[in-house]
């Protein structure tokens, strides 16, 4: 039987705790910024609240209850740098600019070498490799000639080669309740209390202004040259990609998001074989951000109620279970493009009005928008596609409305 080990309370801080200075969001650089310390091998080097790993933090605390891991495992950073050089770039210093994550997450390796040597277990907040995707439907797009393999980017056997980026959210608390709107005091005490009172340090630690939250983070798929992504004079194509599970991986047609998804992913393709670039952004917001669990539920209120399955009240059915249309708050969402330097998009494949204005009031200028063409649709995905163009979303067609948005009605729910 083991001996209980002391428990010690992360509420207030203690003699020596917070070894840097707090960290100063927006430097001009990384090294006066100070790394972003959320591993818990050493507490009393750590400068955040939350630890490392997002929604996985979760299972790596498991690990170690279970004995696979020990719980003061430093990883080994060796070959590990990233494939393609990312920044920085000017708005990497607008503490305004970039507030939901660490944009030195990608290089903590070798800018701060000498603070890792001496013990201190700063980890990568972000990685950047390289891989090629296989998708059938591009191999569709070839054999009916919307793409040709160019050897570069397509190659002859349909695989596509691409920049991958996975990133890790780090929240700069003041910049994230600016960009909302709210008090800080106030969002950090809604925080802490909608989350059941996990993170005490919220309310108690002022001083500690960065939150690793218990959250997915976000893939970003480059197609091209990462080094000129940023160059407004080089056209780019992208896709802004909520996550679907169902569709994206399943094939579910009760919505259009895998093959708005791929249809993006082609576009891409295209773009960068006309020397442009394209750029896909994979956010983890299940379900409009309110879970898989949710949107099932959703899906059988929709299918069940009076009159079946309606694209007049697509919305209403999703309010009525969750409390809210959608919870993606998309004012994060243009972050990454201030990551990556980008200030034009030449073609946006999103119907989104939210994911549009949000770039937009960030600076970010769009050019021409692209909805997903009606051969893609899939059929019980009519509903809602009709319910978001007379909601507002971008269209090329003229929205329907009245007894016309009425009768498009999607399968019953034993069909």
């Amino acid at each position: 039987m083991s001996t209980p080990r002391h428990i010690v309370l992360t509420s207030h801080s203690r003699p020596g705790s917070n070894y840097f200075s707090p960290i100063h969001w927006g430097a001009e650089d990384a090294r006066n910024r100070g790394p972003v310390i959320g591993s818990v091998s050493n507490p009393m080097h750590r400068n955040v609240i939350g630890t490392h790993s997002g929604s996985y933090s979760v299972y790596r605390a498991v690990s170690v209850a279970a004995g696979r891991l020990d719980p003061s495992h430093v990883p080994d950073l060796t070959n590990t740098s990233p494939v393609t050089k990312i920044g920085p770039h000017p708005q990497w210093s607008d503490p305004e600019k970039i507030v939901s994550f660490d944009p030195w997450g990608h290089v903590v390796a070798d800018e701060f070498k000498e603070q890792i040597s001496e013990g201190l277990d700063i980890r990568p907040t972000i990685a950047i490799t390289q891989a090629r995707l296989k998708l059938m439907e591009l191999r569709d797009a070839i054999e009916r000639g919307r793409l040709k393999p160019d050897g570069r980017v397509l190659l002859n056997n349909g695989d596509v080669n691409v920049t991958k980026i996975a990133i890790d959210p780090v929240w700069y608390i003041p910049g994230l309740a600016r960009r909302f709107g709210v008090d800080e005091h106030a969002f950090r005490r809604v925080i802490f209390e909608q989350m059941g009172g996990m993170y005490p340090e919220l309310v108690t630690r002022s001083d500690l202004e960065v939150f690793l939250p218990p959250i997915g983070g976000i893939t970003a798929y480059i197609f091209g040259d990462p080094d000129t992504l940023h160059d407004p004079a080089i056209p780019l194509a992208c896709r802004v990609h909520d996550e679907c599970n169902g569709s994206d991986v399943f094939g579910s047609d009760i919505c259009t998001c895998r093959p708005y998804l791929t249809h993006g992913i082609e576009i891409c393709v295209e773009m960068a074989q006309k020397g442009g670039n394209g750029l896909v952004v994979y956010n983890r917001k299940e379900g409009r951000a309110l879970g898989e669990v949710t949107k099932f539920l959703v899906y059988n209120a929709r299918k069940r109620q009076e009159g079946g399955d309606s694209a007049a009240k697509y919305f209403e059915r999703t309010e009525c279970v969750a409390g809210v249309q959608d919870a993606r708050f998309q004012e994060l969402m243009p972050d990454i493009f201030h990551w990556l330097g980008v200030t034009r998009i030449d073609r946006f494949a999103s119907m989104s009005d939210m994911k549009h204005d949000a770039l937009v009031s960030q600076g970010v200028e769009i050019g021409e928008r692209l909805d997903i063409p009606d051969e893609l649709i899939p059929e019980d995905a009519h509903v809602e596609m009709e319910a978001k163009k007379a909601a507002g979303y971008f269209t090329s067609q003229t929205p329907r409305e009245g007894a016309d948005l009425d009768e498009v009605k999607g399968r019953i729910i034993d069909e």
